[in-house]
């Protein structure tokens, strides 16, 4: 069966429509899902069940390359889901991520003129500051296939983490192959081993392994876990946390019960902007410092803030925006729904020597409530919201509150289109659309965005 790429899906695979001819003489379109092809090429392939109306299917022969078409340089490549777009030419996947934050703006009604260029990278490999892997049930540690969260590919290396990241995890492999330890099987709930989460500050040099187990690291594993700090220490001088955490929910999150230090600190030191920020296992932290520190320069940038003027950073994380702007404005409220991340917000606002800084624990509607009532109204605000967006209410409420300037961060052009949109019952009109490439080789891409309120 052959197939013309017409357009790409929402994790980047490519897409066709076929015509097949039933018993009886009928056509009936076939819709088909094709992982690593692009737009414009012409593929050869087999498809099984082919009754149903949309099948995923696998490129036997490339007939037609897009002239973007590139070899893979990474050996996992095809089998791993870290990635879906090593096979396409870079300039080829910004421009297409300039393109789709372009169609997202313009399907709510906005001027496309208005986005700008993707920001790309000037060397898109090793950006990656964290990374989870899972170990198999043999033991083996690796990545998930693509599109089977079952299976998981046994890694030799990966071009996307960091390079001592991939040493580290490697060295705790192997480790984990000596002592002849179990993984967890997800499907009996039984083993060892579930994950390693790798965590590196590029500006300090800092790491952090962090391993999730089903038992605590003591009595039979006494001797294993020994001889794993004494590797960590004699090769990785970068370790400065080491970490066994205790999971033993059904739940397969990279979650602890109970955590133990086996060396160093139960944190790494980060650094952004020229501010200090404390790290630990569950922490929110941006995973590509590079562009990461494009997002926080454009968004000053956009921002303009002045040291006359009150803010509100909506969903603030740790502070990874907060402390940046609150060295420039009169005073910051940061509102965030997570406790842990709230506390490590004022830790990290401390630790920098700000003393301009609110941070509040609650949900952004009522925590802007809160603030506005103690605080007054702001003249800027700033929102970073999740991949779910910040949703119609928090936005009319966000209008309400009629702050000067907004600058919207978002990972996700769709909820970030629909979000804006309530904005503008209330005078807002939007500026410009900046999107930056904070994730090469995968579908997403973050914007940064300015809005004003236009007065009459």
């Amino acid at each position: 069966m052959i197939v013309d790429i017409k357009s790409l899906d929402e994790k980047g695979s490519g897409r066709g429509v076929v015509w097949r001819e039933n018993e009886h003489g009928n056509k009936k379109k076939l819709k088909l899902t094709i992982p690593q092809t692009l737009i414009g090429e012409q593929v050869r392939v087999t498809v099984d069940q082919p009754d149903r109306k949309r099948r995923k299917a696998i490129a036997e022969e490339i007939l037609t390359e897009n002239d973007q078409r590139l070899a893979p340089p990474c050996p996992h490549f095809e089998k791993c889901g870290g990635c879906v777009w090593q096979h396409w030419d870079y300039k080829g996947q910004l421009q297409y991520k300039t393109d789709y934050v372009k169609r997202q703006v313009e399907s709510q009604g906005f001027n496309p003129e208005l986005v700008k260029d993707t920001i790309g990278m000037d060397e898109p490999w090793h950006y990656r500051n964290k990374m989870e892997f899972t170990f198999s049930p043999e033991g083996s540690l690796g990545l998930h296939e693509q599109g089977n969260f079952r299976k998981i590919i046994s890694l030799e290396t990966c071009l996307i983490a960091g390079e001592k990241m991939v040493e580290g995890a490697m060295e705790v492999a192997q480790w984990a192959k000596d002592h002849q330890l179990p993984g967890y099987n997800k499907d009996q709930h039984e083993g060892l081993l579930r994950h390693l989460m790798v965590r590196q500050s590029f500006a300090t040099g800092e790491i952090m392994l962090a391993l999730f187990a089903t038992e605590a690291p003591k009595g039979k594993l006494k001797n294993a876990t020994e001889d794993l700090v004494k590797r960590i220490e004699e090769k990785f001088p970068e370790v400065k946390s080491l970490l066994w955490l205790e999971n033993t929910d059904w739940a397969d999150r990279t979650q602890s019960e109970e955590t133990h230090v086996l060396a160093g600190r139960d944190f790494i030191y980060e650094e952004m902007d020229g501010y200090r920020f404390r790290v630990w296992f569950d922490t929110f932290f941006q995973t590509n410092p590079t562009q990461a520190q494009k997002l926080v320069d454009l968004a000053v940038e956009m921002g303009e803030p002045k040291k006359t003027e009150k803010m509100i950073d909506l969903f603030c994380g740790v502070g990874t925006f907060s402390l940046p702007f609150a060295s420039r404005v009169e005073k910051l409220a940061g509102i965030e729904i997570v406790e842990s991340s709230i506390e490590s917000a004022k830790r990290n606002a401390m630790d920098n020597g700000l003393s301009n800084t609110y941070f509040l624990a609650k949900d952004a509607r009522k925590g802007i409530d809160e603030v506005l009532e103690s605080f007054g109204r702001p003249e800027l605000l700033l929102l970073d919201p999740p991949r779910s967006g910040a949703g119609g209410k928090v936005m009319r409420r966000i209008g309400r509150s009629q702050p000067e300037r907004i600058v919207y961060v978002s990972c996700n052009p769709e909820t970030f289109a629909t979000d804006i949109k309530e904005l503008e019952p209330f005078g807002y009109t939007l500026k410009m659309v900046q999107p930056v490439d904070l994730f090469p080789h995968t579908v997403h891409v973050e914007c940064v965005s300015l809005l004003q309120r236009e007065t009459i």
